[in-house]
């Protein structure tokens, strides 16, 4: 009689091998971490925020780059008025004849206050070369002195004439100031402008 092998034993389907070890499950901690890494949206720089951000918004709404070039050429030489305190009055002025944008102009107004103090102290001497005269060498502490702590008159009969030489200095340069300002922004406008229409 032949022998019959033995039966061989076998492991049912539906049950895990004991030697393949099981994914451990997912933890809140471990989606926490996971989140921890997730990289972060880079922080906009100076430049994006104050300059590029606000001149995509100008230009989505409509203003073409000429007006912006013109308006900020404009502004600039409106915010250099060698007269302090009239400065934000002349830009209004002027944007309201021109039709300009004009938070533009009070924004660039505002900015520009540091610089204008210096220019004022320029424009004097460069009035000063054109009368061919020797003006007082005053300072702009002196200045801003007498312009705080002393009467509008004492003020022009320190500075009255400075003013005079300060304003030929101003009328004689503002053209060309505009014109450098236009003709430098226009074309990196009209860049930028482009750039957007495409992205949108």
């Amino acid at each position: 009689m032949p022998l019959e092998p033995p039966p061989v034993c076998r492991k049912p389907a539906n049950l895990p091998d004991p030697s393949e070890k099981s994914p451990a499950p997912a933890t809140g901690n471990d989606e926490g971490a996971m989140a921890a890494f997730t990289p972060a949206e880079p922080i906009p720089s100076f430049w994006q925020r104050r300059v590029r951000a606000p001149l995509i918004a100008l230009l989505t709404q409509g203003l073409t780059p000429d007006r912006i070039s013109l308006t900020l050429g404009v502004g600039a030489a409106c915010s250099m008025f060698p007269l302090l305190g009239f400065s934000s009055l002349l830009n209004l002025v002027v944007g309201l004849w021109l039709r300009l944008n004009q938070p533009i102009l009070q924004i660039l107004n505002q900015a520009l206050g540091p610089l204008h103090l210096v220019m004022i102290i320029a424009y004097v001497r460069l009035g000063e070369w054109l009368w061919r005269v020797e003006g007082g060498r005053f300072t702009l502490r002196e200045m801003l002195h007498v312009f705080r702590d002393e009467s509008i008159g004492e003020f022009l009969r320190s500075f009255g004439w400075a003013g005079i030489y300060a304003l030929t200095a101003w009328a004689l340069t503002t053209p060309v100031l505009i014109a450098v300002v236009y003709y430098t922004l226009r074309p990196i406008l009209r860049r930028l402008a482009i750039k957007t229409s495409a992205g949108e």
